[in-house]
């Protein structure tokens, strides 16, 4: 036990040391990026030929000297971190070893093998949903074809392929068909001689006699054979647990007789081709696990939580909640039943602490380590350029159908998608794509009719585990660029400059004076895939068109814009799919500002704030479904609450700063019986203030 204990901190410490390695290099490539950018956009501009262009030349060079010893110094400060981190690279190797996940095998076998026998002692009573499929995989294992048969469970991890296939495997009436019985668990390190040696053993264990003592010398191909001969007028049953690769069942199926005698291998997989390529014959069958509908996930989470009682009437929002992130996945369900049947069940805050904590497990309890290792084991067995891929997933947020086309572009713009002879980028994007499906690590969500795939998406528990792997590896790290003072001829050569700054997470462009015009409307494909933050202050007069482009931008704040009514400002903004926050500052000149049906599908915060011409504020159905801040401040000629503001249901704050004294004393003093009051009634917060002394003074309703 102390022992065990030794070699879990052993581990612990070599995982820490590998990420924090790991996190400096990426780090480290980050800021040589940095560098780069900053060099492309102070110096690698164009001239004019002749005489100007030459004068411009030497201008810019006396101009940029310091800058250019600047970024001397920081190319000489990155080469020695590069230095420093290459030197603790070699201890890393000479103290722990080179593996290239930083486990060695046995350390990461012992951990498979835990994960495998702990989804094996789920008590009977917490089985849900298991008869009918248990019922459909024993008729298809003691069917009466006389030749070998294979049977494939196939499902992401966590789903309950191992437990399924051990009830059919321990059955009665199976156990009674066959003469012998194996069961392997295969997993990512697979190692073949390991397997067969394995295979061995429980087969000589079964009849009671030792393992003859000549096979410890055995090669490969003698061990096969040994195998191969034992079994060959046998009826067995073969159970291949957690099968990783194509390689693997390839080398595993040329042990094994077929010799007439109605065996049966069972496999468990979470890839969908390696399912396939072991159910290529007539006789073979795949079982695709599917997630537990809502009534046997009420079940079962029941069953865990409150032993098999009913959920108290207190929680069961919350709970249901809580149920909807596990989305029919019985390991997270077992586990995050655990968890709260710990929890006092009359403090709902602390279950409402565990949705808000999910990826980092508020409780502190350990209790959901399992999930993450079950699942962490798809991401690891990932090849690099699958892991950026699905990294880059990290961004969107939870339960948000991702557009394919959309995260197809941004991959290619990224430089994920790798360009071989051909092939166009497009294609290889799309092969990336199915190959995560496959692997079952992204989820189809809906697709054309002739089966092109429209929208994906990710597990919650799975979002997490990227949401996490992006923070731990600097993978979605704070980019950011500050352009102050621009006049409006810099605009075209700033824009020819951000062509090349790809990695951008936060934009800000501010003109000279107020009055300036921002000139940002020329034609330009700018790639910032990575942008989540723009602000743009200055007169812009219509939004510039790459702005709709911004498919991660999540937060926009354009001041002093000067936008017109007739640009149908509105209307290109309510397309960007990822918008959180929009502020308008003193942004728009029109009277009337319509948010139109299905737009903002995402926008949870909005802010119209000195937009001194606007009158009226028109919600129509469908526009805004997730909005849950509103604040208006400023609009002095606004008199009219915001017309259709009923519709915005889920609508949680709505504040009424310096407004006119019109609408703020109409806000304050509500009668219940208005029609006033009962378009705002469904808000729980309702807020009214004034600037005074230097400071506001609110008041709620």
């Amino acid at each position: 036990m102390a022992e065990s204990a030794v070699e879990k901190l052993k581990q612990r410490k070599t995982d820490s040391h590998l990420q924090e390695w790991l996190k400096q290099v990426r780090e480290v490539a980050y800021d040589a990026e940095d560098v780069l950018d900053d060099f492309t956009f102070r110096f690698a501009r164009g001239y004019m030929d002749g005489f100007y262009g030459k004068a411009g030349k030497i201008y810019n060079s006396m101009k940029n000297l310091k800058a250019r010893h600047q970024i001397s110094s920081e190319i000489k400060d990155i080469k020695a971190r590069v230095g420093e981190i290459s030197e603790r690279y070699q201890r890393y190797q000479s103290q722990y070893g080179t593996q290239e996940r930083g486990f060695s095998s046995s350390r990461q076998a012992n951990a498979d093998f835990d994960i495998r026998a702990q989804s094996l002692f789920i008590e009977e009573a917490q089985l849900v949903g298991i008869d009918k499929p248990k019922a459909e995989l024993i008729s298809k294992i003691l069917d009466d074809h006389s030749q070998l048969k294979v049977v494939s469970v196939a499902g992401m991890g966590g789903l309950g392929k191992t437990t399924l296939v051990k009830k059919v495997y321990d059955d009665a009436a199976v156990k009674k068909q066959f003469q012998s019985h194996a069961w392997i668990t295969v997993s990512q390190n697979f190692q073949f001689r390991d397997i067969i040696k394995n295979l061995i053993q429980q087969l000589y264990n079964e009849i009671r006699r030792p393992v003859p003592p000549e096979v410890e010398s055995m090669n490969d191909i003698m061990l096969s054979e040994f195998v191969r001969d034992f079994l060959q007028e046998r009826r067995y049953i073969l159970v291949l647990d957690d099968v990783w690769s194509i390689d693997a069942w390839e080398a595993i199926k040329c042990v094994l007789p077929d010799c007439n005698t109605a065996s049966r291998v069972v496999l468990t997989t979470r890839i969908a081709d390696v399912a396939s390529a072991s159910c290529l014959g007539s006789l073979n069958f795949i079982y695709k696990m599917e997630p537990l509908s809502e009534k046997e996930s009420w079940t079962l989470f029941c069953n865990r939580t409150f032993q098999s009682n009913d959920c108290p009437p207190n929680l069961e929002e919350v709970a249901k909640k809580i149920l909807k992130k596990c989305e029919g996945l019985p390991l997270a369900i077992v586990a995050i039943g655990g968890v709260l049947a710990l929890k006092d069940k009359g403090k709902t805050d602390e279950w409402e602490m565990i949705i808000h904590g999910f990826g980092g497990e508020a409780d502190g309890s350990g209790k959901l380590d399992r999930i993450k290792r079950v699942l962490l084991h798809s991401y690891n067995d990932l090849p690099h350029y699958l892991k950026s891929c699905l990294l880059y997933l990290s961004i969107y947020l939870e339960d948000y159908p991702i557009e394919v086309d959309d995260i197809l572009e941004m991959w290619i713009a990224l430089g994920y998608v790798e360009e071989r002879e051909g092939i166009t980028r497009t294609d290889i994007a799309m092969r990336y794509m199915k190959e995560l499906i496959n692997r079952s690590l992204i989820q189809v969500k809906s697709t054309w009719d002739d089966g092109r795939l429209v929208t994906c998406g990710l597990h919650d528990f799975l979002r997490e585990i990227t949401v996490s792997k992006s923070k731990e590896q600097s993978f979605t790290t704070l980019r950011q660029l500050s352009i102050t003072e621009l006049r409006r001829e810099d605009g075209k050569e700033l824009l020819s400059s951000l062509l090349r700054l790809t990695y951008l997470r936060d934009l800000v462009i501010s003109c000279i004076k107020e009055d300036e015009i921002l000139d940002l409307q020329h034609s330009v494909s700018l790639k910032l895939g990575f942008l989540t933050r723009l602000t743009l202050k200055g007169n812009l007069e219509r939004v510039p068109q790459w702005v709709t482009s911004l498919q991660s931008l999540r937060t926009l704040q354009l001041a002093n814009s000067r936008l017109r009514e007739d640009e149908n400002v509105i209307g290109f903004l309510g397309h960007l799919p990822n918008l959180v926050s929009l502020s308008l500052y003193g942004a728009y000149e029109g009277k009337t500002l319509c948010f139109k049906v299905g737009g903002f599908r995402k926008l949870q915060t909005l802010e119209l704030v000195q937009l001194k011409r606007l009158k009226w504020v028109r919600v129509e159905e469908e526009s805004m479904p997730s909005l849950r801040n509103l604040q208006l401040v400023g609009c002095k000629l606004m008199q009219e609450l915001p017309s259709g503001i009923q519709n915005l249901t889920g609508l949680r704050y709505l504040g009424f700063f310096d407004m006119s004294d019109e609408l703020m004393h109409k806000v304050q003093n509500l009668d219940k019986q208005s029609v006033d009051y009962q378009t705002i009634s469904h808000i729980p917060n309702v807020c009214t203030g004034y600037w005074i002394n230097g400071q506001w003074e609110d008041k709620f309703l």
